[in-house]
């Protein structure tokens, strides 16, 4: 206690000195708690978007330079690709329906067309979808109705908009009943999407979703590139997999024409690399600590050689080397332990200021908090053992005679 008490009264001595030398800890552990929170905000803001469209849901890509063009059947065109074998068809989509552990499916066609609203004209995000792509991705509307299935059937003139594009167009989104043009060709304004705000995906607040057969006849899109399924719950996603892909291989015999990815294997692997960037922020941040900790090793040794007197007069009455040895590490450790504290606060205060400036919930866990801490006390104790030790040498007749 005795230790503890001269150490303090040591920092109290030369405030300004002690403060400067915990600076360098206090940037140290600002650095390391913010950067691993945004990580993990990161993290935690891109495993919601994906989980909030649903765990059961399955993505296919196809490669449209090997796949043919699209073909309603009947009377629907269609022609090979440069191989000349693969028509994929949509009715042949639609009948993985029928496979037990499916239960939706939809292809869907993206790009951008011109959007005019009276005066206003805007380059907007277009997605045509089938009525199902609504449950399999959790998208509601908001006011009116979706696409349903008379709509994709008789190719009608209508969409469903996003909550932005209709206040960027019309200043509100109580628009149901009105018209815009795409790329010249007038559309009837069926219902409005419920706001998501932007996600992995992007923001479909500023989409127009179309029925899938006008959107692909609009767009010039004559491939299915992209389809999109949803298991009859998470439990069966890994036979919903394995059917797709069967079908797949019957179609192209050749699994490298496409790739199949459910939501449970989309999060292991962006958590793998969010994991590994956290603990790359977390390391490039530690180096400020260390920096902080040559600093505080610095400081002692001046301090040793400002008190050599002192250290002579206690050994001169009988204070042990561990005595000395204890007194200067107590002093190092309390330094940089403060430092700690305070840079949880500082931490703390920016991250409260980034959340809203980055758009993402910032939170400080205990377990980034022990780090922090840990590390800057062990930071204090590494850097301060040399000090202290050479302190606990000086000889005590050498230590008086100093001047």
């Amino acid at each position: 206690m005795q230790a503890i008490s001269m150490a303090f009264k040591a920092i109290a001595g030369n405030k300004i000195r002690a403060f400067l030398t915990m600076l360098g800890v206090i940037i140290g552990v600002v650095s390391v708690t913010v950067l691993i929170s945004i990580g993990q905000g990161t993290t935690s803001s891109i495993t919601d978007s994906i989980s909030s469209m649903g765990t059961n849901l399955l993505t296919v890509t196809i490669q449209t330079r090997r796949v043919g063009m699209f073909s309603m059947g009947g009377g629907g065109r269609s022609s090979s690709n440069a191989r000349g074998t693969v028509i994929l068809k949509l009715e042949d989509i639609l009948t993985l329906e029928d496979e037990e552990p499916i239960e939706c499916v939809s292809p869907v066609v993206n790009g951008s067309l011109t959007v005019k609203a009276g005066s206003t004209n805007t380059t907007a995000s277009i997605m045509g979808v089938l009525p199902a792509y609504k449950d399999i991705v959790n998208q509601d509307v908001e006011d009116g109705r979706y696409i349903i299935d008379a709509d994709v059937d008789n190719r009608s003139a209508v969409c469903v908009i996003g909550p932005e594009l209709a206040e960027d167009l019309f200043g509100t989104t109580q628009v149901v009943g009105n018209t815009l043009h795409i790329d010249g060709r007038r559309f009837r304004i069926v219902g409005v999407l419920e706001s998501k705000g932007t996600s992995l995906s992007g923001s479909s607040d500023s989409t127009l979703i179309l029925p899938f057969t006008l959107a692909q006849r609009m767009l010039d899109s004559t491939t299915i590139s992209s389809i999109y399924i949803s298991a009859t719950d998470p439990t069966t996603v890994d036979a919903a997999q394995e059917v797709v892909e069967n079908f797949l291989y019957k179609k192209y015999q050749d699994d490298s024409t496409y790739s199949v990815m459910n939501q449970t294997q989309m999060l292991e692997t962006i958590n793998e690399t969010t994991s590994t960037l956290s603990l790359m922020l977390g390391g490039i941040a530690g180096i400020s600590l260390l920096v902080g900790g040559i600093g505080i090793m610095n400081i002692m040794l001046v301090s040793v050689t400002e008190r050599t007197r002192e250290i002579g007069i206690r050994k001169a009455i009988g204070a042990k080397r561990r005595n000395i040895m204890m007194q200067f590490l107590i002093e190092s450790v309390v330094i940089s332990g403060m430092g700690g504290l305070l840079g949880l606060v500082f931490g703390y205060l920016l991250m409260q200021a980034l959340s809203g400036v980055l758009g993402m919930t910032l939170t400080m866990s205990m377990g980034v908090a022990q780090l922090a801490i840990g590390f800057s006390m062990g930071v204090g104790v590494i850097f301060g053992l040399y000090p202290a030790g050479k302190a606990s040498k000086l000889r005590p007749i050498e230590a008086l005679h100093y001047d």
